[in-house]
Parts: structure tokens; C-alpha cells; sequence
């Protein structure tokens, strides 16, 4: 098959790549609850770390949280303003919010310190929004980006005094850092296709896994859209996944729609679970998933 130079695609590909077994003789029926920072989830299928989702809703952030709460699931929110992220956390979804690399560290510091105060389970960066496509730092919306650096990166951890993430993390070298930093856990993504002919996220988990072994939690993104697509990544070892755009146009019929998407996946996933005699998240076998020619 030849690969094009979109992202996506390739991602999408190399999740229909991977098959799975079989294994009915003495399983049972399984558990997708998850334990993250010490809380407890019906469901390691979360939100993604969207931004301006107004231009998809009426008051489209807002309906994304409520969401998340209605399904006991895990929430992430991307770019926004103080007043936003208040009013998201308030709908009473378990937040973690990433913050942009800005140029400014004050005001990273700043955006850690409002989270916190604001309840946030935890915070984090997203790394991959340093560079243009051009060889540049990158600005979004007037403000203006820049690549952090591995000492930068630990100073934002120990001034959170919650769990650190760093999402679009796409290598284990990259990974090796995160832990350096003391990270408290990994987003494996390529932001929707940032850079074209991106290694797809679940073929690099496998190699970040042996890097981590499992000491933070790691996390998949981009591409997910089924419970299936999740049963892969959890096979190979992610602790959960984030889905976002699968869940945009549901916006548009509110938060229960939304909600019923993710617990539909959720009972998907259960479904795969039950079929392949995985009892839990923390028996997930990552010799159950076979890979055919790409």
C-alpha cells in the first residue's frame, strides 16, 4: 500500500491493521473502570484537549464538560481564557488542562497557578505547538510560541504541585525527557496531523512503553473512534485514550448526545474486553493484538 503524506490516514490505516484473538474459555465480565491520580472513572475513554469549540456549538466547551461529567469520564481542555476554564470546571468534570509553549514563561507559570486554583486534577503542555510549518516559532492567535527545554520543562512540574503531562509526545526520546522532568504522565499524539507523514501514534507506543515501564501513565490521542480503536491502544499498553473530533459534531445536540457517544464506545470497548477474556484494565494483554501487513 502506498502511504500518503496525510497524517491521518495513515493513523486510521495502521489502526486497521491491527487484529485481535480471541479468548472466551474462563473470562468473565469486565470492568472499565479506571483509577487516575487517585480518582476513580467509569471509563478510560476521555475528551480530548479541544480549543474554541464555539465555532462548532453554542457555548461548545461548556456542553464538552458536561459531557465528560455525564459519563464519569476524564475531561481535557486546550486553549481558552481564565473565565472559560472556571466555567468548565465548575460544570463538575474532572479537568486536566494543557497549556500552550508560550514564549513567555510567566505566563505558563501564571495559566499552571489558575488551573490549580480552579481545581484541575492536573495540567500539562502541548509541546508540538512550538514551530510553524515554516522553520519558525510558532503564534497562535497573536501569541507568540517557542520550544521549551528539558530544564524549563521540570521547573513547570515542580511548580504545579499537581500531576505534570506533556502532550504530543511521538518518540521515546522525547519520552525519556518527560521523565528527566519528572513528569507525571504522556500524551502519545501528532496534534492531527502537525507534521505530514507523522509515525502513527500506536506504532510508536510500543517503544515509549519500554522507556516508561509503566511508572506515569500514558495516554493516546489522535484518530480514535471507536471502542475498538481504544481496545488497541490499551492492549499496547496506554492507561487511557482521548477522543475528540469523533465527538465534534455531536456538539450540536448537546451534552447527552455527546455523552451517549462516549458511553456507547465505552460499551464497545467492554464488548472486545469480554470477547478476548481481559477482566479489567489492569489485565489488558498486549499478545492478543496481531499485525497484518501495513
Amino acid at each position: 500500500m502506498q502511504l500518503t503524506s496525510n497524517s491521518d490516514k495513515i493513523t486510521r490505516d495502521y489502526f486497521d491493521s491491527l487484529l485481535v484473538e480471541t479468548r472466551y474459555l474462563d473470562a468473565v465480565l469486565p470492568s472499565t473502570e479506571m483509577t487516575l491520580f487517585g480518582e476513580t472513572f467509569r471509563t478510560p475513554i476521555m475528551t480530548a484537549a479541544l480549543s474554541h469549540l464555539h465555532n462548532t456549538a453554542n457555548d461548545g466547551m461548556t456542553v464538552y464538560a458536561q459531557a465528560a461529567a455525564l459519563s464519569g469520564a476524564v475531561h481535557w481542555v486546550g486553549m481558552g481564557s481564565d473565565e472559560e476554564l472556571e466555567t468548565i470546571v465548575a460544570t463538575g468534570a474532572r479537568t486536566i488542562k494543557i497549556i500552550k509553549p508560550h514564549a513567555d514563561n510567566r505566563e505558563v507559570f501564571r495559566k499552571i497557578e489558575h488551573a490549580v486554583k480552579t481545581g484541575c486534577i492536573a495540567v500539562g503542555m502541548d509541546i508540538d505547538h512550538a514551530f510553524n510549518s515554516e522553520g519558525g516559532y510558532d503564534n497562535i492567535f497573536g501569541l507568540p510560541m517557542k520550544a521549551k527545554t528539558t530544564a524549563e520543562l521540570k521547573e513547570f512540574v515542580e511548580a504545579a504541585g499537581v500531576p505534570f503531562i506533556v502532550k504530543g509526545v511521538l518518540s521515546p526520546h522525547d519520552a525519556e525527557k518527560c521523565l528527566k522532568a519528572g513528569c507525571a504522565g504522556i500524551v502519545v499524539s501528532h496534534h492531527h496531523g502537525m507534521i505530514q507523514y507523522a509515525v502513527p501514534p500506536l506504532m510508536a507506543l510500543p517503544d515509549i512503553m519500554s522507556v516508561t515501564d509503566r511508572s506515569i501513565p500514558v495516554f493516546v490521542d489522535c484518530g480514535i473512534e471507536s471502542g475498538m480503536d481504544a481496545y488497541k491502544c490499551l492492549a499496547l499498553g496506554a492507561t487511557a485514550v482521548s477522543v475528540g473530533r469523533h465527538l465534534m459534531p455531536l456538539l450540536k445536540n448537546g451534552a447527552e448526545a455527546v455523552a451517549g457517544r462516549i458511553d456507547e464506545m465505552t460499551a464497545e470497548l467492554a464488548g472486545v474486553m469480554a470477547r478476548t477474556g481481559v477482566s479489567s484494565l489492569g489485565k489488558m494483554d498486549p499478545t492478543i493484538i496481531h499485525r497484518r501487513a501495513f
